[in-house]
């Protein structure tokens, strides 16, 4: 960046110097032309002064003058005079022989004197070598020329070009530092620019440039700046889609190959004792009965596995139909927990039921709600081994600084194996089973957790799970008890169906 910055400085250095050396020469031209025309000026009006006196002294006698007689009256006059006739024959004049002067009429000052009376230019005389200043008034019988020599006029514009230049040179230092000062400080401002350019053409995006001030460097910098944050944005979206892309392309694979191993077991098992029963198992009174008993077993598996994963995708598609209302958690719960009650005494297992204090609304979908508790104690009931116990309790939680209730919470708790602690962040999760084995052998589909995950998160709650092996596990969750905690995910204006 240093060598960026330093060639950027010079480049700016060298166009400055060239602009005032290119200021300096125009200077020096204005000047030198302006001064040279100024003397003139005021030399031709020196010279029509004394021009204007000799009319007045040689007006009758003019064509009678000759070359001596013009010589000490010049000398005085510190001019050159000259007498042409009105035709442009030189008669006398005071620095050379009249005779073998050329003819004058064509001389722009004699054409002008005899055209306007009087008139004047400067060239360089072809007698006399030198470049001279001419000036003619005519008379009545001629034309009188006085002329003097340009050299001290050009000395005097010369001293005149010096002394200004000295001038326009002393003033070209202080110009010179503040032009390297100001190159010095745009060079490394958009040295900083190109470099901050660069980072974002190889795909920083977090870098800025953050300048103060005023100027147009400072709004490219900061319309730089608002690009960056734009591609950072933009570029997080496009990280975080390739990363959901990825993670449900993980899903979409992990769950063809669940719900494939999960299929392969019930279908090869029917399929096993089909193929049994037709090749003569069923005239066989001692095992058609049990092979059909296993066939029906293995048939209700795929029903239910089916069942469940239709259920699961309505969720997560938002085309379950959600009828939200007010109701009692406690009336709710306390009809689910009778429902299963010889289910947990076939078990020899002691269903207990803990309900709130008093009536305890939550806004919720009662259908929902009856089917994610179903799920819980049906777990529960599995799991706990003869003799265990399996408690359900209701409970509010309420807003330590208002008293007023939140959420409801509901809770089932057994007396089963346990699940390891690594095993609980997953549990959750679609297919996820601790213990396979045992979970086919009592007919689990792996699906019932995670769809009791997504009936509660869509009526605004949240599930978790606490366990220790050995212990027990408790799976709970919450309703919303007031809408502004926890709004439903669902449309609660209406049902909600999406196609």
């Amino acid at each position: 960046m240093r060598q960026l910055t330093a060639r950027i400085f010079f480049k700016l250095l060298g166009s400055f110097s060239v602009l005032l050396l290119l200021a300096l020469i125009v200077a020096d031209i204005f000047v030198s032309r302006t001064a040279e025309a100024t003397l003139i000026e005021t030399r031709v009006r020196e010279l029509a002064q004394k021009g204007r006196a000799f009319r007045r002294v040689f007006s009758h006698q003019l064509l009678e003058l000759r070359d001596a007689d013009l010589v000490p009256v010049a000398r005085d006059a510190g001019v050159r005079l000259t007498v042409i006739a009105l035709d442009g024959r030189v008669l006398a004049d005071s620095e050379h022989a009249a005779a073998s002067m050329e003819n004058h009429a064509n001389r722009p000052e004699v054409k002008a004197a005899l055209e306007y009376g009087e008139g004047h230019s400067s060239r360089v005389s072809p007698t006399l070598g030198t470049r001279m200043l001419y000036y003619a008034v005519r008379l009545p019988d001629g034309i009188l020329r006085l002329s003097v020599p340009l050299q001290d006029l050009e000395r005097q514009v010369g001293a005149l070009r010096r002394e200004i230049l000295a001038s326009i040179s002393l003033a070209l230092v202080p110009a010179m530092l503040l032009a390297a000062v100001f190159a010095r400080r745009v060079s490394h401002r958009v040295s900083q620019i190109i470099d901050h350019a660069g980072r974002l053409a190889q795909g920083d995006f977090h870098h800025r440039l953050n300048w103060e001030g005023k100027g147009e460097l400072r709004l490219l910098a900061q319309k730089l700046d608002e690009t960056a944050s734009k591609l950072e944005a933009l570029f997080n979206q496009l990280r975080e889609e390739h990363e959901e892309l990825k993670r449900l392309e993980r899903v979409r694979k992990d769950f063809v190959i669940n719900v494939s191993h999960e299929l392969r077991t019930p279908v090869a098992a029917i399929q096993g004792y089909v193929e049994a029963l037709l090749d003569g198992a069923l005239a066989d009174p001692q095992n058609n009965v049990r092979f059909l008993e296993i066939i029906r077993h293995n048939a209700q598996r795929l029903a239910n596995l089916v069942n469940d994963l239709l259920t699961l995708s309505r969720i997560e598609l938002n085309q379950r139909e959600f009828q939200f209302a007010w109701y009692d958690v406690n009336e709710l719960v306390r009809q689910t927990v009778e429902s299963f009650r010889p289910a947990a005494e076939s078990k020899d297992l002691e269903l207990r039921l803990e309900l709130a204090q008093g009536p305890l609304e939550a806004y919720c979908d009662e259908s929902a709600v009856g089917q994610a508790l179903n799920n819980l104690i049906d777990n529960a009931i599995k799991y706990t081994p003869e003799g265990g116990t399996v408690t359900v309790r209701v409970q509010p939680v309420t807003d330590q600084d208002e008293g007023v209730p939140k959420f409801v919470e509901v809770t089932v708790s057994d007396t089963g194996p346990g699940i390891p602690e690594e095993d609980q962040p997953r549990i959750f999760e679609r297919f996820y089973r601790v213990d396979k084995a045992r979970s086919r052998a009592l007919g689990g589909t792996g699906l019932g957790l995670s769809i009791v995950k997504h009936l509660v998160q869509a009526q605004g709650g949240q599930v978790w799970v606490r366990s220790r092996l050995g212990e027990g596990s408790t799976f709970g969750f919450t309703l919303p008890a007031d809408v502004s905690c926890g709004r439903p995910a669902a449309n609660v204006e209406s049902p909600l169906t999406k196609s």
